[in-house]
């Protein structure tokens, strides 16, 4: 082991030569001071990515698996050879900009408690605007439906400097953000049967449950393209979120109502009927195809709860701040609430 490595920067990979090689030499160019090293996961990947990027950066560490593990197995995967303190996850179509690795790990570092920080997450095509993945920090509601400083459902704020404050957060966002490895392993990493999308909400769900925080720290800036591996509006995309945010939902709860349940029940439903009423028919099988999943996976979620349980040492309390009192869905859709500075 490298003593001299700081920082472990993960990237899996399916796809995208340019995007890829852009982000690397961002990377390159706006990360100095640090010793730190980048590892590429090749996640079986499906062009010559990984051969391009071997002859213009011949540093980086190639990770290779003969199938496409997902994000959750990807970044695990890069975790497993990783040298340094910290964990930084990134996507491969993301762009850093000067210093905002360093203002990560400054930030990691003030206190004992921290699991993860998460820089501003900006729009790369309209870099006036937050994006659609991470904002400035996660939350989530009482019925397990995430949302950001600077994006609710669809609808995505210009950065005005309104959520420029270091806040605790519920969730930092997989498009990128730093944590300790040593977090990471006692909380057994990212749940790999989650394959892509809510596994960073779940990992720190857990971390909070077991007593760290998370923050933002909109100082540091990154920019995201976006939907390149799986495009937004996909049947996958869309299956996946709801799936696993039922997932969550069940089996990172402590206590789960009878009246939470059939709220939540109730709300898949109407997401079943709003993509039908667009005609967006891939949409609703999405849904059916994730609602059906689960009901034929109850053992999957009986063990994964009995699972979590094991890995959460003491159960601490997470504050309302962080998860929501009220239904984020009646906020939007009802109240007509489209700003998080709307929400309270």
């Amino acid at each position: 082991m490298n003593s001299k490595i700081t920082l472990s920067i993960i990237i899996p990979h399916l796809i995208g030569k340019d995007i890829l090689y852009e982000c690397i030499n961002s990377i390159k160019s706006n990360t100095n001071n640090i010793d730190y090293e980048i590892i590429l996961v090749n996640n079986n990947c499906q062009d010559n990515s990984i051969k391009y990027i071997m002859k213009a950066f011949p540093e980086v560490v190639i990770v290779d698996s003969s199938i496409n593990k997902g994000y959750a197995g990807g970044c695990n995967l890069g975790a497993q050879h990783a040298n340094g303190e910290y964990l930084f996850f990134l996507n491969n179509d993301t762009i850093i900009t000067k210093n905002s690795i360093y203002l990560l790990i400054e930030s990691i570092k003030k206190s004992n408690k921290i699991s993860s920080i998460q820089p501003k997450i900006k729009n790369y095509f309209n870099k006036n605007n937050f994006d659609y993945a991470g904002g400035s920090g996660g939350y989530i509601d009482h019925l397990g439906y995430p949302f950001t400083r600077g994006r609710i459902f669809s609808s995505i704020e210009k950065d005005s400097g309104q959520y420029d404050t270091e806040e605790k957060i519920f969730w930092a966002s997989g498009t990128g953000f730093i944590t300790k490895k040593s977090i990471f392993k006692e909380v057994n990493g990212f749940d790999e049967s989650l394959f892509a999308h809510m596994e960073e909400i779940d990992y720190h769900w857990k971390c909070l449950l077991n007593g760290y925080e998370v923050y933002i720290q909109p100082k540091s800036i990154i920019y995201h393209k976006g939907g390149q591996t799986l495009p937004y509006g996909s049947y996958k995309k869309i299956y996946l979120n709801h799936k696993n945010s039922i997932i969550l939902f069940l089996t990172n709860n402590p206590k789960i109502s009878i009246l939470k349940l059939c709220k939540r029940i109730t709300l898949e439903k109407i997401a079943f009927l709003f993509y039908l009423i667009k005609l967006d028919l891939k949409g609703a099988v999405a849904i059916l195809h994730a609602n059906l999943w689960l009901l034929c996976n109850i053992k999957y979620l009986i063990l994964r709860r009995r699972r979590n349980k094991q890995l959460i040492k003491k159960y601490h309390p997470i504050s309302e701040k962080l998860m929501r009192p009220y239904s984020i869905v009646k906020k939007y859709f009802y109240d007509r609430k489209r700003k998080f500075s709307q929400l309270d």
